[in-house]
């Protein structure tokens, strides 16, 4: 298999569960956030500050592009808002399987509620935005997706198995 590609809202558990995957499977494991913030040189909160998320939305593009050539062999999870635009979902999934770990809005809250860490959650109602975007995503994500997995009331590891089992039979 080529790559296994994590989308999903932020808190869906991409980072987690790709990373326990990529040690299970002996593949290297890619976070495209961090690796924008190590090319850029600052944390992405204060890019979306500084440049704003147009200019963020540009830099995953060509992060995508480049990984096409790049990225083997490879467990990456991306940004939440990574599979929002058409280009994007396109270049997901001739990347490799992309897999769309989902919760409920109550699971991604409580994970979500005491990180200062993501940009898009700032402003309004903590609750109402994340409600607000997870409406917005869901269809956009389903359209990028190959498989799809819930992560509620599983372990990460659970929700690894199930997505080595799932990828597994999808080639």
């Amino acid at each position: 298999m080529k790559n296994i590609i994590l989308i999903g809202f932020m808190g869906a558990g991409k980072t987690t569960v790709g990373t326990l995957l990529a040690k299970e499977k002996g593949m290297k494991f890619v976070d495209t956030d961090e690796r924008i913030v190590k090319e850029q040189g600052i944390r992405i909160p204060d890019l979306f500050a500084r440049q704003g998320e147009g200019y963020f939305r540009d830099l995953e593009t060509d992060l995508l592009k480049r990984m096409q050539e790049d990225t083997n062999c490879s467990v990456i999870s991306v940004g939440g808002g990574m599979p929002v635009r058409e280009e994007n979902r396109t270049l997901l999934k001739t990347l490799g399987c992309v897999v769309y770990l989902t919760a409920t809005k109550e699971t991604i809250l409580s994970r979500v509620q005491r990180d200062g860490s993501r940009p898009m959650l700032e402003g309004e109602d903590l609750e109402a935005r994340v409600e607000r975007l997870m409406k917005e995503r869901e269809a956009l994500y389903r359209k990028a997706a190959h498989l799809e997995v819930w992560t509620d009331k599983r372990s990460v590891y659970q929700v690894m198995q199930v997505v080595d089992q799932e990828t597994r039979r999808f080639g």
